[in-house]
């Protein structure tokens, strides 16, 4: 284990005594909660604007520090960790514990609550990898409040922000943060960073967190090939511009697999430093074995491309056998539409990169386990949302009875794959209270050391 530096030494007892947590908040109970800690902390609570049924999208701007940090939940509705940390964070704002760094603080608990009332059917039982698939729901790119900034690239142009993104748009023109935390997380393997600059000291903090907090970094596949490691599970935040000149590069029409622009692209004229701590549910030994899996990474790019085009054109004959019979525009439905393709993008691209020879060598255990998983990964998600737009529909007075029909048959071919995921030895769950300290602590770290930068 590497010496911690002074600033995550400061962070540690505070979060070593976060309390174990089992489930993870709704909607309701989040923003009740911390409308109560912000009465307490005497926070100042404004609405920056409306989600698209209307509801409020409140924020919390609390302390009076020169640097300012805005911390953003529920920037993707199915990862909740954040939740439990912008109330970990405001409970710490209450207490004035001493970890905190002396600065200005905007939260925002949820920016996404339709979208995450749309996962609430598993937040009682987080641990359940079926209870999480069947109730999964991630909206289609251009719903999504991370990729739906506007964006204009190479004759690529994004310009319709959906309600949520332009109220966090406003903020981040009012504030012009020093820092900014979208609180993310994964689904399976280890803790890993994103940063949109290179800070050797700061990448050395985040790579020494996990081990303080028992738990590992991520070894294997990174999400995205094109991405820059800046250190042991740190990598620069991809900027859109970038992916689209990587598919660009495959021969791949870029604009097939992404919507708008991310936080890392809207934030980069103001100088903003972006974190993202990304923390997985569950976890598996393979996802840290370093060693020779006795396989060719070439070949395990092969197989992980056909894969993904199986899925591909799986996903694709059941939602066209659907198409003539469906009416209700769900967003379900409308994910449907826009990741059933991505597959087939995402099968394309990893053919052509498995062609580099650069690839002739000896796969890892982890990256052979990251390749295989994120496969079933995709399966599970977005045959999932498949499952739960044709069940919408099926729900309908005026169904047609091939969509029940349907729908039963996927609710089958789902329950497969579902116990397939069963019979997977070795994987299991993470303290929450764990991936919450990391993340908190990423955010603390970052801002004490930007705000020693600034002094």
């Amino acid at each position: 284990m590497s010496p911690a530096s002074p600033h995550v030494r400061r962070a540690l007892p505070t979060l070593a005594t976060i309390p174990p947590i089992d489930t993870f908040p709704g909607v309701d109970d989040l923003l009740q909660r911390a409308d109560d800690l912000a009465d307490r902390i005497g926070a100042t609570r404004h609405v920056i604007g409306r989600a698209r049924s209307g509801a409020e999208i409140p924020a919390y701007t609390v302390g009076a520090g020169a640097t300012r940090v805005v911390v953003v939940g529920g920037v993707h509705p199915n990862e909740p960790i954040g939740f439990h940390s912008v109330l970990v964070l405001l409970g710490l704002l209450a207490e004035r514990d001493p970890a905190l760094p002396d600065a200005t603080w905007h939260i925002v608990p949820c920016i996404d609550p339709d979208g995450a009332r749309l996962n609430e059917s598993w937040f009682a039982a987080p641990a359940d990898r079926g209870s999480y698939f069947r109730g999964f729901y991630r909206p289609a790119p251009a719903e999504q409040v991370e990729w739906s900034f506007p964006f204009e690239h190479e004759g690529v142009r994004f310009d319709a922000p959906i309600p949520e993104t332009r109220a966090l748009m406003a903020l981040l023109d009012e504030v012009r943060p020093d820092v900014f935390m979208g609180l993310h997380n994964a689904e399976l393997g280890g803790v890993y960073y994103y940063l949109n600059r290179d800070e050797p000291d700061l990448v050395a903090d985040l790579g020494a967190l996990p081990a303080q907090l028992g738990l590992f970094l991520d070894v294997g596949e990174p999400e995205s090939a094109e991405l820059d490691r800046l250190g042991p599970g740190v990598f620069r935040a991809p900027l859109t511009r970038e992916r689209h000149d990587y598919l660009r590069g495959l021969g791949i029409d870029p604009s097939t697999e992404t919507g708008g622009a991310g936080t890392a692209d809207y934030l980069e004229p103001h100088g903003t430093l972006t974190v993202v701590a990304e923390l997985p549910y569950w976890t598996h030994p393979d996802a840290a074995d370093e060693r020779g899996s006795g396989r060719d990474y070439g070949d395990v790019l092969v197989a992980k491309a056909a894969a993904l085009t199986d899925l591909h054109d799986d996903l694709d004959g059941l939602w066209n056998r659907a198409a003539p019979y469906l009416r209700a525009d769900t967003p379900f439905r409308r994910a449907t539409d826009a990741f059933v393709p991505v597959m087939g993008a995402l099968g394309a691209a990893e053919a052509v990169r498995a062609s580099d020879p650069a690839h002739r060598r000896e796969a890892t255990v982890a990256e052979v386990f990251g390749n295989e998983e994120v496969v079933t990964m995709f399966r599970l998600r977005f045959g999932g949302i498949l499952r739960r737009a044709l069940h919408a529909e099926a729900a309908t007075p005026d169904a047609d009875p091939a969509v029940r029909a349907l729908a039963a048959e996927v609710e089958d071919r789902f329950a497969g794959w579902m116990d397939a995921l069963a019979a997977r030895p070795g994987i299991r769950p993470l303290p929450t209270e764990r991936l919450v300290a990391v993340q908190l602590g990423a955010l603390l770290v970052t801002v004490s050391r930007e705000t020693e930068r600034l002094a």
